[in-house]
This record gives structure tokens, sequence and C-alpha cells, in this order.
């Protein structure tokens, strides 16, 4: 059994929605982050940075147009911004020694490299981590999915409502 646990699905399976599910039943014994849409008119607009300590952030959006806004899909991503909320907020747990909740490790945060180096040493370090991870091949995420202090499960729409209650039992373990 690894000491973290990122859970993997295709796009809409309901990954944040299991750790949001996960996060209340934790409460102040975990830190980080999750995302959340930035919905309006039209439909969705981009995507918010959620800390545990209550900080937002836009990590990105569909107006984010100038070039030194990196680009996933139609979306320019802000990494200055997801850095100085979302990297504080990991920093922070880790320093109070809570639960790491990471949500996720995905085509937008990996821009950062900051966000790598951390969650290198989150995984390598005497951290636990509940996160998120996507789908696709990514030699960025690769790295840290193969890592053996890293267990994978696969979210489908069998296992998704057990998923809290699984997550939660593992993180009992270490809390």
């Amino acid at each position: 059994m690894g000491k973290s646990v990122l859970l993997t699905g295709y796009p809409g399976i309901g990954k944040t929605t299991i750790i949001r599910h996960v996060v209340a039943a934790l409460g102040n014994l975990a830190g980080g982050f999750y995302t959340e849409e930035i919905a309006g008119p039209g439909g969705r607009h981009g995507f918010r940075l959620v800390t545990l300590e209550g900080r937002t952030a836009t990590l990105a959006h569909k107006d984010l147009r100038d070039p030194k806004y990196p680009r996933v899909g139609r979306y320019g991503v802000d990494v200055a911004e997801f850095e100085r909320v979302g990297i504080r907020a990991l920093r922070n747990a880790m320093e109070e020694g809570k639960m790491l909740i990471v949500d996720e490790i995905g085509a937008m945060e990996l821009y950062s490299q900051r966000f790598q180096d951390v969650m290198m040493q989150a995984f390598m370090g005497n951290h636990h981590v509940i996160g998120t991870i996507m789908n696709k091949p990514n030699p960025a995420a690769d790295a840290f999915r193969y890592l053996s202090q890293v267990d994978i499960w696969e979210v489908d729409r069998r296992n998704r409502e057990r998923m809290p209650g699984l997550l939660l039992k593992w993180a009992r373990v270490y809390l």
C-alpha cells in the first residue's frame, strides 16, 4: 500500500466530487486545494482553485488570451496565480503535517515547475496525499503516477459512490 492515493478516470466521472466529500469529512486534518468550474452564460468559462484555507484564485479562463498565459484547450492558464495561492496552501499543509489534498495533477497545473517540485517533495517525503491525476499519458504526470509511494485508484460508474468511504478508511491509517 502506497502512502499516497491518486484518483484517475475519465473527465466528468466524479473525481472532484469524491475529493470534496473527503475534504468535508477530514475537516482541519487536511490542507491543499480542489478545483471547480467557473460557469456563466454560455457554459464553462474557466476553472477556479479553492484552498482548504478558504482562498480562491482563477486557475484558467477563456478570457486569458495574452501570450504570457499558456493554453490548455480554449483556456489561458494563470500559472503565477496558481503558484501564489495553490503552492502556498500545499506548503502550509506540509508544514502543519496535514493530509495533502491535490485536485488535480493535470495539464494546467503541470505548467508550473514549482508545483511539480512541491509534489515530488510531498510524495518522496513524510507526507500523505489524496488527489486526482489526469487520465491521459503525460510525461510530467507519469513521473508521479509510477512512484512506488503512490497508489492509483481508477474511478468508474461502478465504484464512485463507494470511493469517499474507501479513501477515508485509507486515510485513517495515517491520521
